[in-house]
């Protein structure tokens, strides 16, 4: 099941208007643009690609309802031979993109769009809109992934997320960066991600006795009790927590676990679990949520806190540390010619796109190169003096003349291929610590076509 197909309005007013100057005009001609983030937001060193899946379904379904056209018509703004052609349209264009859950990294293409100039331009803000927030969501949630080791990871942060959509999609993109499930009931239907919880604090404060509210807890959910036992003594809620998980032992079941929400907690859990385990009780796992992020995480772990699951929230949620990506949707060639701008500091890369990886002998990633889409992997390993199998192309054709090209991945194939991936990053680029950058530069004939481009556009508009 997924959520219902946004709407063509879903759109910036200046799509539509520059749309109708192109109709104008027409100015039907077939148009590529490239969606890229132009740099890395400060002591992130890559990025997890995640949304394609929502955009080749909108792609696959645009269109304007008789509605839609209803409410242009009423504003005047729009010519009527204008709004018929718009209540015709159809997305007809391809679509090549990095596969859900594959890392990248800066100035290098999400996805690129290729099809008629006015189908490229008004589907902008909803792909911006899609591939933005989860792909950072996923690129944040990575970094708390890559520091818990063999610890687990929960969306705890749907009552902080900025709306619906976004609770939504924070669920299902961490859930492909590694994270194992979300709190999010909505998403767990709507995308098959494994749900979780506990209790909150009102529950036990609703009750005359801690260990009252711990028994009432487990009679009505025997074999998937968690007990959150910092409301009034951490330690002594514990000792309660055990008593109440040996009871259940003696029935059958088994306490899943208890989580801790405030406090010390390399110290606490430290006690917590010897009172489980003096308790006979070595399986139930301890969960910490409450304030934490991937530097919290880590130096828990790292610090041999006997913390099994950790509930990450608002930070990775809301991404406190980088709320946005300086994602781009530009146009690299019109009319079969390539096309760019000159902006200080934003030049974009002409012309249709392929990434190719290059790995070293162990199969970890080296570099990769940014070249033309033409582009053969033989003559990228004769520029960079490597085996053919050792360098890889990495865009792929996710739909042709407006069809999504094969059958779509599910959300555990990206989140299996966020995995892979994962293992053949370089330790110092998964790390949190500061470190040289990952290496990516130009092939020798997107070099020269992007060289060859500034200087026809310096030459024309006398630029010194």
């Amino acid at each position: 099941m997924t959520p219902p197909r946004p709407s063509a309005l879903f759109t910036d007013l200046y799509e539509l208007t520059m749309a109708a100057s192109y109709f104008q005009h027409r100015m039907f001609a077939p148009a590529t643009f490239s969606l890229f983030v132009r740099t890395l937001p400060k002591d992130r060193r890559f990025l997890v690609a995640a949304g394609l899946e929502e955009v080749l379904q909108f792609l696959q379904e645009f269109r304007f309802t008789a509605e839609d056209i209803d409410y242009l018509r009423d504003s005047g703004r729009f010519t009527v031979d204008f709004l018929d052609y718009l209540a015709q349209l159809r997305f007809t264009g391809d679509v090549y993109a990095l596969p859900e859950g594959s890392l990248c990294f800066a100035q290098e293409p999400l996805l690129e769009i290729s099809a008629p100039l006015i189908e490229a331009q008004l589907v902008e803000t909803f792909v911006l809109n899609a591939m933005h927030v989860q792909t950072l969501i996923a690129s944040k949630a990575a970094r708390c992934y890559s520091v818990a080791k063999d610890r687990s990871l929960l969306d705890f942060s749907l009552r902080r997320t900025h709306g619906i959509d976004a609770g939504l999609k924070v669920a299902r993109a961490s859930y492909v960066a590694g994270f194992i499930g979300t709190s999010n009931v909505l998403a767990s239907k709507l995308y098959g991600i494994p749900s979780y919880g506990t209790m909150a604090h009102s529950f036990i404060e609703s009750f005359a006795d801690e260990e009252a509210a711990f028994n009432a807890y487990a009679e009505t959910f025997p074999d998937d009790t968690a007990l959150l036992i910092d409301t009034y003594s951490t330690v002594e809620g514990a000792r309660r927590a055990a008593r109440v998980g040996q009871a259940l032992l003696q029935r059958g079941h088994r306490l899943r676990g208890v989580r801790l929400d405030s406090g010390n907690f390399l110290t606490l859990s430290r006690a917590t679990r010897k009172i489980l385990d003096d308790a006979g009780l070595p399986f139930t796992r301890i969960y910490a949520s409450g304030g934490l992020n991937e530097h919290k995480v880590e130096r828990l772990v790292t610090s041999g806190a006997p913390i099994d699951v950790y509930g990450i929230g608002t930070d990775m949620g809301v991404s406190t540390d980088a709320p946005s990506l300086d994602m781009a949707y530009k146009l690299v060639e019109y009319d079969g010619r390539p096309r760019l701008k000159l902006s200080t500091n934003k030049v974009s890369l002409v012309g249709r796109k392929q990434i190719f990886r290059v790995y070293d002998a162990g199969g970890t990633y080296e570099r990769d190169m940014i070249g033309s889409r033409e582009e053969l992997v033989p003559a990228v390993a004769r520029d960079v003096g490597v085996i053919t199998d050792r360098v890889a192309p990495l865009l792929q054709p996710a739909m042709i003349q407006g069809r999504i090209t094969t059958p779509q991945p599910t959300l555990n194939d990206h989140r299996t291929r966020f995995l892979a991936e994962f293992t053949h990053l370089p330790p110092a680029i998964q790390a949190l610590a500061r470190s040289t950058p990952y290496d990516v530069t130009l092939t020798n004939l997107l070099t020269r076509c992007q060289q060859d481009a500034v200087a026809q556009l310096r030459t024309q508009y006398e630029i010194v």
